[in-house]
């Protein structure tokens, strides 16, 4: 479960920005993950809960937003929204895509005290 791993980068993270940042609790977390990223949610919120135990997110609330998945057709030369890695063109109907973004995951952004 590679859920596991993300929570504990995120929670290295979300420690060094506030020590950074001076603040001592954090309520809320929002995380921005592309649909091709692989990550399965329900995995990484009990991931989250067991990870953050004893930091200063324990008892935060997680919010995942979803990317979507996102392509260059070279037949029509537009950038699309992608279900599938090997979806074909939704404009078009052509297969040549090169997947332009949907594996990112990003904090979005924090609530803290």
């Amino acid at each position: 479960m590679h859920e596991m791993s993300i929570a504990e980068g995120i929670r290295t993270v979300l420690e060094d920005a506030a020590k950074a940042n001076d603040f001592s609790k954090i309520t809320r977390v929002r995380l921005e993950i592309g649909a091709f990223a692989g990550v399965e949610r329900a995995a990484l919120d009990f991931a989250f809960e067991v990870v953050m135990r004893g930091s200063v997110a324990e008892g935060a609330a997680l919010e995942i937003l979803d990317l979507p998945g996102r392509a260059l057709c070279y037949d029509c030369a537009v950038e699309v929204e992608i279900t599938d890695r090997l979806a074909p063109c939704p404009h078009c109907g052509g297969g040549r895509l090169l997947v332009q973004g949907g594996d990112e995951m990003r904090i979005k952004d924090l609530e803290v005290l």
